[in-house]
């Protein structure tokens, strides 16, 4: 079996951590082989951005694209992976010092310690002048391994909208940790869900 792919995706459980007040998960059987059945079977209940997940545009934009509308080439490809630990808000000021010639997907790692089944009291957030920069590069995905790309408290969103404006698409609560700097191949597919403003993906990188 190849064990070239590193999995960079948080583990789906009731102990993960979601948004406050947001829908948290659920698993259940709702038919066993104990009890008779021919297989066992689960129903899960939760929201669209539990763990690491790829925002829709619909997420923040009443008339922007669901997921299912997405190209799926988008989330599969060539990425690299930047350290901005130690950056509390990340924009152009941040990311100009890298190389980023010919990259298309940015992946950003803002933290050496990951705590998936805690929720942040504070989140490193992205700038609203990451859109322009972006798009500038090339670069047309970011993902990063914060719950979100605004803050907690953030009404207006900035970050959000500002990746919209410049076609930027966005992929939150990546577990990067252990994950050194570098090129990758990616693969973070979201699942196409009619109407979906979010969804869990299943992330995987393999160096370059």
């Amino acid at each position: 079996m190849n064990k070239e792919w590193i999995d960079i995706t948080q583990t789906i459980s009731t102990r993960i951590a979601t948004w406050p007040g947001d829908t948290i998960f659920e698993y259940e059987l709702t038919a066993t082989k104990e009890e008779g059945g021919a297989a066992n079977v689960g129903t899960i209940t939760a929201s669209l951005h539990t763990g690491t997940h790829a925002d829709a545009p619909f997420h923040y934009v009443s008339d922007g694209k669901t997921l299912d509308m997405l190209d799926v080439n988008m989330y599969i490809g060539r990425a690299k992976v930047v350290s901005v630990v130690g950056a509390s808000e990340i924009g152009r000021e941040e990311l100009e010092g890298f190389d980023l010639t010919g990259v298309e997907r940015l992946l950003l790692k803002t933290t050496n310690t990951a705590s998936p089944e805690k929720f942040p009291e504070k989140i490193n957030t992205l700038k609203e002048n990451i859109g322009p920069f972006l798009k500038e590069k090339g670069i047309f995905l970011i993902g990063t391994d914060q719950p979100s790309v605004d803050g907690i408290e953030s009404k207006e969103l900035l970050a959000h909208h500002s990746l919209f404006r410049n076609d930027v698409y966005i992929i939150e609560n990546l577990l990067l940790e252990n994950v050194e700097p570098g090129d990758y191949d990616l693969i973070a597919l979201p699942l196409k869900i009619e109407g979906a403003d979010g969804s869990p993906i299943r992330a995987v990188l393999k160096k370059i």
